[in-house]
Formats: structure tokens, C-alpha cells, sequence
């Protein structure tokens, strides 16, 4: 298919209603799901709440060899599958679906700023944990893991100081509004949502991390109003 053609397609695609059986794929709980993983799933299922975008959730064995780049989670929507929260939101938006349209130049600007220190932050600390959690895993393995992402010389102490500095960060831009741009949710609260929850309520070897985000209390507040927000169910 030549660029052109594609293009055509995507636009297409775009202009197409979302569908009520949108499905949103991520790995088997009972497989032990990753960390990360799950963070990053959740994170994606804040985001479309908070569109009011319906999205039934499927857990596969097999999920992350059912996605096109390798990565969970994705999302099935009509014939398009789209991974990850950061093209996902592109997805949302073709199809006029955004909630930082309100936000200006700078306020856009800081958003992924703060998007882009959770990613290198938490996701990394999630990995770092989950990688010395694992039974299986020698130090060997772990440190080369960690030498991939450039975090090879890094103690279990830095990492815990690092999230630390990262929770302090969100903690201040936070302040004492319900969502980091004050009233309305963007996909920066989803993905931090989508973080400190599921180290908030993961059962870990160590409860160093959770422990870490406890301390600061405007972020537990907002875990809470979004839980209750977007994924307590108003009907009952």
C-alpha cells in the first residue's frame, strides 16, 4: 500500500464513530502480569474513561504476541489496533476525542515534560523491582537489564530516592487542585493514575515504593477521586 493509500485509510479510520466494542487487550493476571504492564494498561483505561470512550477489557495469554509492535497494552477499535498510551491518545484525538485541547502552548509544553518524567521514573523503578522481585532472575541478569536502559550503576536505594523526587515533582505541580492542569483530567493524570495505583495496591517482596508515594498525601487523594471518579460503578 503506498503512503498515500495509508493515509487515506487512517483518515478514514479516524472519521468512523468509536465503536461500543472497543477492547483494550493486557496480559493474563494469573501469569503474574508485570508491574509495568499493568501500570501501563490501567493507564490506558483511566485515559478512556475519562474520554467517556467505552472499552471492554481483555485479558490474553498471549497479548503481548497479539499486538503489531510488540507492546501491551492495545487497544482493538473497529479494524485498527493501536499500543500504547501515547499513540492511543493520537488515535482518540483523530477521531476528535482530546482532553488537552484546552491546554495552551505551555501548559501542552510542561504536560509532556511531566508525562516524560513518570515514563523515565516510575516505569523504569517498576522494571528495576520487578526484575530483582523475579525469583528466577541472578543479579547478572538484573544489572544487565538494567545496563540496557543506562540504569546499570543504579542501587535499589537510588531508584527508591529517584521515585521519591519524582512523587515530590508531581506533589508540587499538583498542589491542591483535583487534576494537574486544575479542573479537568488530561492524559498526564491518567498515566500517573495509571503508576501510583497499581504500586499503591501491588503486593511487593518490599513496600519501599508504595511507601514512598504514601508520604506525599494530595497524590493519594488524587488516586482516590479518580478511582472513585471513573472506575467505581455509580449504578449500585
Amino acid at each position: 500500500m503506498s503512503l498515500a493509500a495509508e493515509a487515506f485509510v487512517s483518515q478514514m479510520a479516524a472519521a468512523e464513530p468509536w465503536p461500543e466494542n472497543a477492547t483494550l487487550y493486557q496480559p493474563l493476571k494469573e501469569d503474574q502480569i508485570l508491574l509495568s504492564d499493568c501500570a501501563s494498561s490501567l493507564a490506558v483505561q483511566a485515559y478512556l474513561r475519562m474520554c467517556s470512550l467505552p472499552v471492554q477489557v481483555a485479558c490474553k495469554a498471549n497479548a503481548e504476541y497479539m499486538s503489531p509492535s510488540g507492546k501491551v497494552p492495545f487497544v482493538h477499535v473497529g479494524n485498527q489496533v493501536v499500543s500504547e498510551l501515547g499513540p492511543i491518545v493520537q488515535f482518540t484525538k483523530a477521531k476528535g476525542h482530546s482532553l488537552s485541547d484546552g491546554l495552551d502552548d505551555v501548559q501542552r509544553a510542561e504536560m509532556k515534560a511531566y508525562m516524560e518524567l513518570v515514563n523515565n521514573m516510575l516505569l523504569t523503578a517498576e522494571l528495576y523491582i520487578q526484575w530483582c522481585d523475579d525469583a528466577t532472575a541472578s543479579e547478572w541478569e538484573v544489572r544487565r537489564k538494567m545496563n540496557a536502559i543506562g540504569w546499570g550503576g543504579k542501587t535499589l536505594e537510588q531508584v527508591y530516592e529517584d521515585v521519591s523526587q519524582c512523587c515530590q515533582a508531581l506533589s508540587q505541580r499538583l498542589g491542591t487542585q483535583p487534576f494537574f492542569f486544575n479542573k479537568q483530567p488530561t492524559e498526564l493524570d491518567a498515566l500517573v493514575f495509571g503508576h501510583l495505583f497499581t504500586i499503591l495496591t501491588t503486593r511487593l517482596t518490599s513496600t519501599e515504593l508504595a511507601e514512598r508515594i504514601k508520604s506525599y498525601s494530595n497524590l493519594l487523594s488524587f488516586c482516590r477521586r479518580i478511582e472513585q471518579s471513573y472506575f467505581e460503578d455509580k449504578s449500585s
